[in-house]
């Protein structure tokens, strides 16, 4: 019975110990797509949320820029996508990048918008798994009207953007 018990002990903690490696070298990559409704290059209350446009996340070596690792993901209903990234990238350079509107009104990337860098290395002193991506976007066709009001909340005129 002892060494039944020990046996268990012994497979409870290998299972945990591989658990727990696999874990530390998952990352989940959460961010938003929106659309630009008044094409100043930034989120605004008239912004909306893009629900099923595509992402991309790709990693890059640091001395060839090759791409290493790519993966995709789609927004959910809020506009938010959440990218699970199995491996630790070390010393790579990662970035979400737009690949496809779910709107054709708004298909444009934004510049300047359109990625958004991720650090998926634990060699970097952060303790959360989770990665927080700047939200990244398409731009509008045509700006709303109201979109000199929403501006001047800001100080902004469309003269200054």
């Amino acid at each position: 019975m002892a060494k039944l018990v020990d046996l268990f002990v012994i497979c409870f903690l290998l299972f945990t110990s591989i658990a727990s490696a696999h874990f530390m070298d998952t990352f989940l990559v959460v961010g938003k797509v929106y659309c630009d409704t008044c094409r100043c290059g930034f989120e605004t209350s008239a912004s909306k949320y893009l629900p099923g446009s595509r992402v991309r996340i790709e990693c890059k070596k640091r001395d060839t820029n090759d791409i290493s690792y790519t993966i995709e993901g789609v927004t959910n209903s809020k506009g938010e996508y959440k990218i699970l990234v199995y491996s630790d990238r070390g010393d790579e350079v990662c970035d979400v990048v737009l690949i496809r509107s779910s709107d054709p009104m708004c298909a444009v990337p934004a510049a300047g918008r359109d990625r958004a860098r991720v650090v998926l290395t634990r060699n970097n002193g952060m303790v959360s798994n989770t990665r927080f991506a700047n939200s990244i976007g398409f731009l509008s066709d045509e700006p709303l009207a109201s979109c000199n009001q929403i501006l001047q909340q800001y100080q902004l005129t469309e003269d200054q953007f």
